[in-house]
């Protein structure tokens, strides 16, 4: 029955515990370990079963316990320091303050992202990209960064996963309660809803929108979920990642097109876009269009601004894993852009093609991302080479050292995975502020000076707080799917929290390889049982989730619960169901040991290994991600030397085998060489190092600062640059970038003569004089480069050094020379070559405009030896201009 009037009723609180509501619905209780503890207090029970909501907790719990509360003197004095401690970081000087003093005009920072993972009563993440979208915001917050988030609020979020008696992955999908959980609506000064439309094909989309407050920081959710779209339309914001290609396009247009409606009617200007992967990319095409009908530019114009703006960090190692929509999509559902844009369907569809002359390719998100972007990023310096590889055809004529993809390392935010008793254990030893403070701070040589035996026993409670946790996790899984009694009271003994401990958490992709070391059955049983060592035993806590559609990652999960079962080991290898951001914090601080081992190089970076770092637990890992630039000698141990193999199932024989011999001779040993005391030193100086070396460095403190430097300062100066004087640099811009490509194939190297000596040798300088027709172009729109590199075996220079040329003057015959002295730092077989970039004052990168010319060997006339008559006098920049 459908009700007449629909009421949002609210918890009634005593006037003494109004504080709690302004606690619950700023979600930076969740890193303040000590509001955490405030609302477990209230009422731990339902702490626990409202999955640490605040929000619905003040809901559901009773009056009586409240005006309980309200008269209990030392439970306010903990409330009041709370609201306190919120209050003063809300406004305490922040860095982006001391570090960005006076921006040229007010900034703000748009961040985009298909699901953000910040805590576990909002289930609106699948995985990895999600948390690390959650402690972007909170670093920012810490940071006190000008930024807002932008998303999609998802009714049934991502799977809850349960394991049917079989081991078999099932799924089912909780309504989420927005009015139970620290949301609030968005209204205008009416009263009324906030809403958007979006245009889809043949109909209006309407979204409202929710704020979630995420410290200093402001999280837009649209909501598709309204009365007024069909059944079809609300479900846009049904299920993240659900439903067909088209579901999936729709749920990008609106994450896109709708987000940049939505920050307008916000009244919010973003000085900066940043498009965390590749899902919210047709943002630049609504910019574009919003740039052209209300700012009155050209296409190419709003172009040059749109791009000068964004900034995209793809997260994706492998082609596969890039959204690709076929030509008839994009045209159906957005091929009115390209009609306002005055573009044909075929040079609208270039924009997101990697290679625009053929027809057939799909329409990439991440390619209509990097061209629409001033500032491309991987998550880790491996990722950052394996990105320039995997994009590299968009610059065709550029050596791959130079395709503009940088890294910057993924981090996590330490005061949201650390242990609580690890943080008092860091704030007593080496204060408060370890939580941000950089790798060269002095603080961390006080590391060292933390008693061995106070951080094992730290230690060591936080394994027995993993054990009870993944106790009751395990038994409240197996009474929900009705299991016999015997297998639920089995469930209250698995695990022995005295015993080595192995934690592996992450998504059930077959590439994460989760059942490597299963692949030799009797040697693990071996390690597990410890060869009838009792003192030397291993157990592993496994969890994490396959998509549902992903059958071969759920026969992993299978084969592990089959492998226990048969082999009678299901107390020492237990498999947590339904992974989640709570269950993460318990095995990052819990376990001794972090296993990953994917296929090298397909993890872009991994993050629960960091976690597990803060946390003093010893990664064990394929040097893939950010492992690869991590000291995994003195925190861990690294499995193999960086090798990529063409044989997957020798690979898995290889390094099956070395995770083996690793655990038997090396990590097994060290855990249980324990002295007078019971305190294994080595293993404690270890742990030590973890912390000691990677907490300042995968931090999200580091990264957003990097991402603040280096892409946000970066591109709003370059806006407020481009839009000043009612946009004249933009236009400026646009039309030399036209007159560019009109001229460019018309430039010719015509000659090169090089001052060689006899005999050269290292360091020895030499120079090198070029004449260059550059037709109806002039010296001020190029810039003239020598390119020196070593020689390889087949014949190519596959990297080097550019080293700027001189503008010398006219040649006497029309030609522009120019003139460059370079020497070689190392013997051998080296090379030269000369290349020709546009340039341009207010050009980003010289490689924006995608256009290169090099020097041929079979066309351009070189002479070695020889002197050069000296060029006619260099005229005035207004000469050469005419």
């Amino acid at each position: 029955m459908r009700p007449i009037r629909t009421f949002n009723v609210t918890p009634s609180l005593p006037p003494r515990l109004e504080g709690l509501r302004k606690l619950a619905y700023n979600l930076q209780w969740d890193w303040d370990v000590d509001t955490v503890d405030l609302f477990r207090r209230l009422d731990p029970d339902l702490w626990e079963s409202s999955r640490y909501n605040p929000v619905l907790m003040l809901g559901t719990i009773s009056q009586q316990r409240l005006q309980e509360v309200a008269e209990d003197e030392g439970f306010i004095a903990q409330t009041d320091r709370a609201l306190q401690r919120m209050e003063d970081y809300l406004r305490e000087r922040t860095w982006y303050h001391k570090n960005r003093p006076q921006p040229v005009g007010g900034e703000c920072y748009a961040y985009f992202s298909m699901e953000f993972g910040l805590t576990s009563c909002m289930p609106v993440y699948s995985g990895g990209l999600g948390v690390l979208a959650g402690d972007h915001l909170k670093s920012a917050s810490d940071l006190g960064l000008p930024l807002v988030a932008v998303g999609l609020l998802y009714q049934e979020g991502y799977f809850a996963q349960y394991l049917n008696a079989d081991g078999w992955q099932q799924e089912r999908y909780p309504v989420n309660d927005f009015y139970n959980m620290p949301l609030q609506l968005e209204r205008d000064d009416n009263g009324s809803e906030i809403r958007i439309a979006v245009d889809y094909p043949g109909r209006t989309v309407y979204a409202r929108i929710w704020r979630v407050q995420v410290g200093t920081v402001p999280l837009y959710l649209l909501d598709t979920n309204i009365e007024s779209n069909s059944q079809y339309d609300q479900d846009i914001c049904d299920r993240l990642y659900g439903g067909d290609i088209d579901m999936r396009i729709h749920q990008e247009i609106m994450l896109g097109i709708g987000g940049v409606r939505m920050l307008e009617a916000l009244g919010l200007q973003p000085t900066a876009y940043h498009m965390n992967e590749g899902h919210s990319a047709f943002l630049a095409l609504e910019r574009i269009r919003m740039l052209m009908q209300y700012k009155g530019l050209s296409f190419p114009e709003a172009f040059q601004v749109a791009a000068s703006s964004q900034v995209f960090t793809t997260h994706t190692p492998v082609p596969a894993g890039i959204d690709l929509f076929g030509a008839d999509k994009i045209l159906y559902y957005l091929g009115h852009y390209a009609r306002s844009f005055g573009l044909s369907d075929d040079q609208f569809l270039a924009l997101g093609r990697g290679d625009t002359g053929d027809l057939s390719t799909p329409f990439s998100m991440a390619v209509l991302a990097i061209r629409t972007a001033s500032f491309v990023n991987g998550v880790s310096k491996l990722h950052g080479a394996v990105s320039r590889e995997m994009f590299g055809l968009l610059w065709q004529a550029l050596p791959l050292s130079e395709v503009p993809i940088t890294s910057i390392t993924n981090g996590v935010h330490a005061r949201s995975c650390v242990a609580k008793p690890t943080q008092e254990l860091f704030d007593r030893y080496l204060g408060p502020n370890w939580s941000q403070a950089g790798s060269k701070d002095p603080l961390w040589e006080r590391v060292k000076s933390i008693p061995d035996e106070e951080m094992w026993r730290n230690h060591e409670l936080c394994r027995s707080q993993l054990v009870k946790y993944v106790r009751n996790r395990l038994k409240q899984s197996l009474v929900n799917r009705d299991a016999p009694p015997h297998e639920i009271m089995k469930a209250e003994e698995v695990l022995d929290p005295s015993v080595l401990t192995i934690g592996f958490a992450r998504r059930f992709a077959t590439y994460k390889r989760a059942t490597l070391f299963l692949r030799d059955l009797e040697r693990i049983r071996q390690i597990i049982t410890g060869s009838g060592k009792l003192n030397r035993r291993v157990q592993f806590v496994i969890a994490g989730k396959a998509h549902p559609r992903d059958i071969p990652g759920k026969e992993l999960i299978r084969s592990i619960i089959h492998f226990t079962r048969d082999e009678g080991l299901d107390s020492s290898i237990v498999f947590v169901p339904n992974y989640d951001i709570h269950t993460s914090r318990a095995m990052v601080a819990g376990a001794d040991v972090w296993l990953n081992n994917p296929r090298r190089p397909r993890e872009a970076s991994g993050t629960s290994g960091m976690k597990a770092a803060m946390n003093g637990v010893l990664n064990l890992s394929v040097l893939d991600g950010w492992w690869d630039e991590a000291d995994y000698v003195k925190t861990g141990w690294a499995i193999g030397s960086g090798e990529e193999y063409d044989n997957p199932n020798y690979q898995d024989d290889v390094e099956a085998n070395a995770l083996y011999e690793l655990i038997e001779k090396e990590v097994v040993p060290l855990f249980y060489d324990r002295d007078e005391n019971d305190v294994p030193r080595g293993w404690v100086s270890k742990m030590k190092d973890a912390i000691y070396l990677n907490t300042p460095t995968f931090n999200t403190a580091r990264m957003v600062k990097e991402y603040a430097r280096r892409a946000y300062f970066t591109t709003s100066d370059r806006l407020q640059q481009l839009i000043t004087n009612q946009y004249e640099p933009a236009r400026e811009l646009a039309a030399w970038n036209n007159r560019l490509h009109e001229h460019w194939y018309a430039i010719k190297i015509d000659s090169i003569n090089i001052a060689e000596p006899t005999d050269l040798q290292v360091n020895q300088t030499f120079e090198v004089k070029a004449d260059i027709n550059l037709g109806q172009l002039t010296p001020e729109d190029v810039q003239v480069e020598l390119y020196q590199g070593t020689v390889q075996v087949d014949g190519e220079m596959h990297s080097g050094v550019a080293i700027p040329m001189t503008y010398e003057g006219d040649s006497g015959q029309g030609q522009s020379r120019y003139g460059g002295t370079l020497q070689y730092s190392k013997s051998g077989l080296q090379g030269l070559s000369l290349r020709i970039l546009p340039k341009h004052r207010y050009l980003n990168s010289s490689l924006d405009p995608g256009l290169i010319l090099w020097a041929q060997p079979d066309e351009v006339q070189v002479s070695v030896g020889e002197q050069v008559p000296s060029p006619l006098p260099i005229a005035e920049p207004a000469a050469i201009a005419k």
